[in-house]
């Protein structure tokens, strides 16, 4: 199955940049849009509720004034990232901006809701929904998600534990549809490795945190620099689901990474930090396990630049000789 309009033709890499908690910020997600991959921005960053608003309209604002002034090289579209888990009091509130606003993408996570889908093929939208398994899969596409963002073993932040090479396998038994790959992507190999297993697109997260357009602390960007996939911790403590987070940041809250107690899933914590004050996501860093290919913090363009040279240097050496 193709992919639908709005991930043709604008992309200059099959790449979806993934929504990041505190980190995506507008000018993030123009940065990536301009470059020509699809940028994305958690609902929730924009605090207050209303704050919403003022982020769509200078997104859709400047990246029609790009467009108008680039006719023949339009800047890719981008996606609001809903949680739709019964935590989130402003999901109502955050689908009606998306709808006033038409967002071109919508990716839901942590639940499957029909309506959310609804409001948004009401406007021609498409919706994208997150999954850390085949079962989950199969119950979003059921209640009319028109992609699927698997996420496997090796993402940053709340991260599935399968293999991408069993997953983009056992969905595409069945699936035709829009499939992304989440998952260690920080090169452009990764980003044809993931279309060689399967999938139509690569969704890339922690790369981006060491842009200069990014909202993360100096600190953090440069931990993504210096850190490589031994500094990457796996726990469910700091939000009750599993995740992966950044080992110098888990020792500098004051915590042993390597003896973290569980945490509970009922609460949905999306604040606590355990027994300290820190806090997920701004004191305990996200993070995925392919941060050893980020050597520097860079421009989001440079970034997205590097990786298309990486993917046309991939292509070149599988063509036969």
């Amino acid at each position: 199955m193709a992919l639908p309009p709005v991930l043709q033709n604008t992309l200059s890499l099959p790449l979806v940049a993934a929504p990041m908690f505190i980190i995506s910020n507008p000018e993030l997600v123009i940065a990536q849009c301009k470059a020509g991959v699809v940028g994305s921005f958690p609902a929730l960053n924009a605090r207050p509720a209303a704050e919403l608003e003022v982020w769509l309209q200078r997104i859709t604002s400047d990246l029609a004034a790009y467009n108008q002034a680039n006719p023949d090289r339009p800047a890719a579209p981008f996606a609001v990232n809903q949680i739709v888990h019964g935590s989130n009091d402003r999901l109502q509130h955050d689908l009606e901006m998306c709808v006033k606003y038409k967002v071109p993408i919508v990716i839901t996570s942590l639940g499957a809701k029909e309506f959310v889908n609804e409001a948004v093929h009401s406007y021609g939208g498409i919706v994208l929904h997150d999954i850390i398994s085949d079962r989950f899969a199969r119950k979003a596409v059921a209640k009319g998600a028109d992609g699927l963002i698997a996420v496997a073993a090796g993402a940053g932040g709340h991260a599935g534990s399968i293999s991408p090479f069993a997953l983009v396998q056992e969905i595409r038994e069945w699936f035709d549809g829009p499939l992304l790959l989440s998952g260690s992507i920080a090169t452009g190999g990764g980003i044809l490795a993931a279309q060689a297993m399967g999938a139509d697109l690569a969704y890339v997260g922690s790369a981006f945190i060491a842009t200069r357009e990014a909202n993360a602390q100096q600190a953090y960007k440069q931990a993504i620099v210096d850190c490589d996939s031994a500094d990457i911790v796996n726990s469910n403590l700091f939000t009750g689901v599993h995740g992966n987070y950044l080992r110098p940041s888990i020792e500098a809250a004051g915590m042993d990474p390597d003896n973290l107690p569980d945490g509970d899933i009922a609460s949905m914590n999306f604040g606590s930090g355990g027994d300290t004050d820190a806090k997920a996501w701004k004191d305990i860093w996200g993070c995925g396990q392919g941060i050893s290919a980020v050597k520097a913090v860079l421009p989001t363009a440079d970034l997205v630049a590097r990786l298309a040279t990486e993917y046309r240097a991939a292509r070149e050496r599988l063509r036969p000789a």
